[in-house]
């Protein structure tokens, strides 16, 4: 079992029809770590009835790390896609959810932020935003020619939209003023590091495509890692290792 001290997640987007959840939960199932930060838009929209059985499995597993008898330390940063679910989420999964987190880790501050805050388009242009979210959305339930749209949206959304370039860009300043040496944004899809100044900066990527990343931070440093998350989905389902805890244990309301 690999050991880390902290596991970054981004982006999810629970609700949408390429969401890896089901490679998401075996990630965790085969890791251990103290603490889980899941950095922001771990939902696609408000409308739950878009939930999947696997993406239910995917929160009650989550609750169930959240459990205080396990003393593992799991923390949801808000993404734009999550807006208006805080308070629910801490009564779902039993998670406390921030606005950006900040923590010390072997000497080193470390900040993570979802990185909306650094993209203009969005900060600018919220209903625009929303519409083109749901646009994409509606894309996803295309069939004909399905993967092949929905491939092109993906880089629509991270070169037109998101402008990771410019986020990395806002995230490294607002390092500065926040006297970090290591900051971590989700929000572009596209898993990328760097490093300024003596600030280092990481973005987690997505499980919205293929390419499938996560962070990993332990005494060696700053990794950022690829799950074989097609592997793992090409499974049949009873070759797949079933979460301890149903989504059906879920609280109804």
């Amino acid at each position: 079992m690999i050991i880390a001290d902290t596991i970054i997640v981004s982006d999810l987007h629970l609700g949408s029809e390429v969401s890896r959840a089901s490679g998401a939960l075996r990630m965790l199932k085969a890791l251990s770590f103290n603490r889980l930060i899941l950095l922001g838009d771990i939902f696609s929209d408000l409308n739950f009835r878009r939930l999947k059985k696997e993406h239910w499995r995917f929160l009650g597993y989550i609750r169930k790390l959240s459990n205080p008898k396990r003393e593992i330390e799991v923390v949801w940063v808000e993404g734009n896609h999550d807006r208006g679910l805080s308070e629910l989420m801490s009564h779902l999964v039993g998670v406390r959810v921030y606005q950006e987190y900040a923590w010390n880790y072997l000497g080193i501050d470390h900040l993570a932020i979802h990185g909306h805050q650094f993209d203009r388009f969005v900060s600018r242009n919220l209903l625009l935003s929303a519409f083109l979210a749901s646009l994409h959305l509606g894309v996803q339930r295309i069939s004909f020619g399905r993967q092949r749209m929905i491939g092109f949206m993906e880089r629509f959304d991270s070169s037109w939209l998101r402008l990771s370039a410019k986020v990395a860009e806002g995230a490294l300043t607002h390092a500065r003023s926040r006297n970090v040496q290591r900051i971590f944004c989700g929000h572009t899809h596209e898993a990328t590091s760097g490093e300024r100044d003596g600030i280092e900066y990481y973005n987690a990527g997505s499980w919205t495509q293929d390419r499938a990343t996560y962070i990993a931070i332990d005494s060696r440093g700053v990794q950022v890692r690829q799950f074989p998350v097609l592997n793992c989905e090409s499974l049949a389902p009873e070759a797949r290792e079933e979460p301890e805890l149903e989504f059906d244990d879920l609280p109804a309301d």
